[in-house]
């Protein structure tokens, strides 16, 4: 996608400086999670508030990540991550600071604003610099320390745990700390980038992309496995975002009896296991050449770990690790995937795309799953008050993992002759 293929040097450091910037992005997001219960319990906040400081962050991508995406395409991954990372720096200052809900709803909706389209500049950033066998690879170390930074969330109970003794307002302040971090490592970027970013434009790279503009009959051109792929996209995160990131904490504490530190310990393991696998994942199936089968098996993971949890009196272990495999494997095999069913001068606009239906799911899901909760009257003194957002979860997964199987179908067999011809 680049005018001059860049140095190996420079092209891994701006993958390291892109993952150091979704560290930050990861932490803030999941910041909320730990402090669900200590909302609760010190501000009063009811289920349907606390799932809707999460969902509240994807409601203006149900619009705005789509124009995102175009604008990453149209103005560079660069200023992009730069300008994005600063709206979600000012996001996590207000939701820190404010003393009201509607105060703490604004700030998680501004750093909304800015998040998605961040995350959407550095899938691109990477693609940029990046191609081939190692783009997989390369996309996957990039999350998995983004990982890393919801892993660092969850375990910040134990980790400053004389904040959280204070309440909820300083561990929301550490994380404003963190987001401070990521848009200084977009800011490093940014600066980086300048040269070949003159460059690309000196050779017409920049002119070109810009006068074939967008049009909306560009979405039509996208081939049915991409919309298979969409719907997984849309299931799937929807599951994995509002129970990990906003009920299981709360959800183990009342169900399985955990204290809060470790309940977001267990919680954790799931982005400590990503850190690892998803980069190793990334490199698997690069060197395969086989993408659908291992997305199919990521998703069929997820409705057993919803089983095992909801169904079952086995250790919290279990769907921990099968959790932990279907979050590192999914990411690591998607995106690289969107990559090859769109021209690369839609990229951006693919995950645009897709991260409008994920975000109006996950937003969904998040409010449906807090609604559901205070309609059973879910608590610690009464946990089968849960089953009725468990089966909703549940439910969501396999519907994923039949999105999953008819991608297999649909692109398995061209993955496949691919790979015999390589081969």
């Amino acid at each position: 996608m680049t005018a001059k293929t860049p140095s190996r040097a420079l092209a891994w450091l701006v993958c390291l400086l892109v993952a150091a910037a979704l560290y930050g992005n990861y932490y803030v997001y999941d910041s909320v999670g730990p402090v669900a219960d200590l909302l609760q319990q010190q501000r009063g906040f009811s289920d349907t508030q606390v799932g809707l400081l999460n969902a509240i962050y994807n409601l203006p991508n149900i619009v705005l990540i789509l124009v995102g995406g175009v604008l990453v395409d149209r103005f560079g991954a660069a200023r992009m991550t730069l300008w994005t990372g600063a709206i979600c720096l000012a996001g996590a200052a207000l939701t820190a600071l404010s003393p009201s809900f509607t105060g703490m709803a604004a700030g998680r909706l501004l750093f909304g604003i800015g998040a998605e389209t961040f995350s959407i500049a550095t899938l691109v950033a990477v693609a940029d610099y990046l191609s081939g066998r190692h783009l997989a690879f390369a996309i996957g170390l990039t999350l998995s320390v983004g990982r890393l930074g919801s892993y660092s969330a969850d375990m910040s109970p134990t980790w400053f745990a004389s904040s959280y003794a204070e309440g909820w307002q300083p561990p929301l302040l550490i994380a404003t700390v963190f987001a401070a971090s990521s848009f200084l490592a977009a800011l490093v970027y940014w600066w980086i980038d300048r040269a070949p970013a003159r460059e690309r434009a000196a050779q017409g790279i920049a002119s070109s992309k810009a006068d074939e503009g967008f049009a909306w009959r560009d979405l039509l051109h996208f081939g049915k496995a991409y919309w298979y792929l969409l719907l997984l996209c849309v299931l799937w995160y929807s599951v994995i975002m509002a129970f990990r990131s906003t009920f299981s904490i709360k959800y183990f504490q009342h169900v399985h009896g955990l204290d809060l530190a470790t309940a977001g310990e267990m919680n954790s393991y799931v982005f400590l296991a990503a850190v690892f696998a998803t980069p190793a994942f990334g490199w698997l199936c690069g060197r395969v050449g086989r993408y659908a089968p291992f997305l199919a098996f990521g998703a069929l993971l997820l409705p057993i770990a919803m089983a095992v949890m909801a169904l079952t009196h086995w250790s919290l272990w279990w769907s921990t690790v099968l959790i932990g495999v279907s979050f590192s494997l999914v990411p690591a095999v998607m995106w690289p995937l969107t990559s090859k069913l769109v021209k690369p001068n839609r990229f951006g606009t693919a995950i645009g795309l897709m991260w409008v239906a994920q975000n109006a799911g996950i937003g969904g899901a998040n409010f449906l799953a807090g609604w559901l909760n205070d309609r059973a009257g879910a608590s610690a003194q009464n946990p089968a008050g849960y089953e009725a957002m468990m089966a909703f979860f549940g439910l969501c997964s396999l519907a994923g993992l039949a999105c999953a199987l008819l991608l297999w179908w649909t692109a398995g067999r061209r993955e496949q002759e691919a790979a015999t011809h390589q081969g």
